[in-house]
């Protein structure tokens, strides 16, 4: 059997670092949104043992470097199988951006081989597994709109994202994660207003949900062109635009599709990847098996 997984992208529409764990991870407060920017992961038993990974995008390794092989290792391990299985990745989302998409083929990788094997691991079980090889890789399996909590293992569902249209822009800089967490602990951050975003996020405000959206790696993270591509996006109409995780994209949401495209088509000119997309309201999704 061959199965087809969707792996959505992610856009944080809050991100606050409220602490420093004794294990030298940071613990966060965060509103996460899968949108509709999806690489697409083939899984199919291989005849012989070992994880055989494949990726169209040919800078990123296919070893055990790849989040999508140790993804795929962590879920023999669970489950006390041999390995084998071929993974092959048709990229989609851009790479070192701030939108999950390592973590995105992790949660398509468990998901896949859940149904594969017929394991029958629970999601919270799946997320579990996922948690030891990356922090986004559960909400990537859960997808939606969340509240993610802690190392990104603590998760509530929240209202969907009112219907709208979300323009990204990743320009070609790629952003340190280690270094952005080092600047953040070595600066005064200002903590934005969770209690309220929370608020906005139970009611479902659209309007209050773009007032009190934030990221506090803004604060901390120099992006290339980050202010010109806020300011074409406000000049059409963009009720947010904001950085997603720890950079380098910039995202905007827009009510309308067709500001959204005429802001596109304006960031083209500058910037090297845009892409107009909506929200979603699933993670890692099993489309196709033959």
């Amino acid at each position: 059997m061959k199965l087809t997984v969707n792996a959505p992208a992610k856009i944080n529409l809050f991100l606050d670092i409220v602490g420093r764990l004794d294990n030298g991870y940071h613990s966060l407060f965060m509103v996460m949104q899968s949108v509709g920017v999806e690489d697409v992961i083939t899984l199919e038993k291989a005849d012989k043992k070992g994880i055989f990974l494949s990726c169209t995008e040919k800078s990123l390794p296919c070893n055990e470097k790849n989040i999508a092989y140790k993804a795929a290792s962590a879920f023999f391990e669970r489950a006390g199988i041999d390995p084998s299985v071929k993974i092959a990745i048709e990229k989609h989302i851009p790479f070192a951006a701030g939108l999950a998409g390592g973590s995105a083929d992790g949660a398509a990788v468990l998901v896949g081989l859940n149904e594969l094997y017929k394991t029958d691991f629970s999601q919270y079980e799946l997320c579990e597994i996922g948690l030891r090889v990356g922090s986004d890789i559960p909400f990537c399996i859960v997808g939606g709109t969340c509240l993610s909590q802690s190392t990104g293992g603590v998760l509530s569902p929240l209202k969907p994202l009112d219907d709208c249209f979300i323009v990204l822009a990743k320009p070609n800089a790629g952003v340190s994660t280690a270094e952005a967490y080092k600047a953040a602990d070595s600066t005064y951050i200002y903590h934005p207003d969770c209690i309220r975003m929370l608020d906005a996020c139970e009611r479902g405000d659209f309007g209050e949900i773009c007032r009190y959206s934030a990221n506090v790696f803004e604060q901390v993270v120099e992006v290339v062109d980050r202010i010109e591509y806020k300011r074409i996006m406000r000049k059409h109409g963009a009720s947010l635009c904001q950085m997603s995780g720890s950079g380098p994209t910039v995202f905007g949401l827009f009510e309308s599709r067709e500001s959204a495209e005429n802001c596109a088509a304006e960031l083209k000119a500058i910037c090297p990847e845009v892409f107009v997309t909506v929200p979603v309201r699933h993670g890692a999704k099993i489309f196709g098996s033959k």
